[in-house]
């Protein structure tokens, strides 16, 4: 099934969904607060999800699984457009979720939840524009000092360490490295801790 094809049944779905739901008949005012509602929690439910696989799952199966030079330039790829959708995300929920709380009648609660979609938001834009281009750059040039040593090519366990004791070039590549990967990793655990915020927000106004 092509892309287009399964967002197109993605779409038929959530219209089949809007035809059978109450507020579709309701007044105008109700209309746009259901669709500001929806487009809050799918683009939440979005980042959330995507978050989720990718830093506790995805990354660590591709990481065990696929040659290490391999899984560097696959991620290279991945996670600006893993960062792009995240931060459209946040950007829609945090306006959604900003038309429904206006600030000035909004209460203490409502305006922190508010703080952590622009914090989620504020964490994916800087790991966006500046850690993951640094990062990227660092793994290029350590990926280069790492062909001229033989290595890089094996799967999960890394002969980095080992080598890097016989290779200061290689053991500077590595410091500069896990200080941009550790502040990349940082912004994004904070991005995705400040989701688990919202998210436990969520869970409290549901009524299932």
């Amino acid at each position: 099934m092509g892309w287009m094809t399964r967002f197109l049944t993605a779409i038929a779905f959530l219209a089949i969904g809007v035809i059978f739901s109450p507020e579709t008949f309701g007044s105008k005012s109700a209309k746009i607060a259901t669709f500001v509602k929806l487009a809050h929690l799918l683009c939440f439910s979005t980042a959330w999800g995507a978050a989720l696989w990718v830093t506790f799952i995805g990354g660590i199966i591709m990481f065990k699984n696929l040659p290490r030079h391999q899984f560097g330039n696959l991620q290279s790829k991945m996670f600006p457009a893993y960062f792009t959708m995240v931060g459209i995300c946040c950007a829609v929920s945090m306006g959604c979720f900003g038309y429904t709380h206006p600030w000035k009648s909004s209460s203490t609660a409502e305006k922190y939840q508010l703080g952590f979609l622009v914090a989620a938001f504020v964490f994916n834009l800087t790991n966006l524009f500046v850690f993951t281009p640094m990062t990227i750059e660092m793994m290029k040039q350590r990926h280069k000092v790492e062909r001229e040593l033989n290595i890089g090519e094996e799967t999960g366990w890394s002969k980095n360490q080992d080598v890097a004791k016989v290779s200061p070039k290689l053991a500077a590549m590595n410091k500069k490295f896990g200080m941009i990967h550790g502040l990349s990793s940082l912004a994004n655990i904070m991005s995705f801790g400040s989701l688990a915020m919202h998210s436990w927000y969520l869970a409290g106004k549901i009524d299932l």
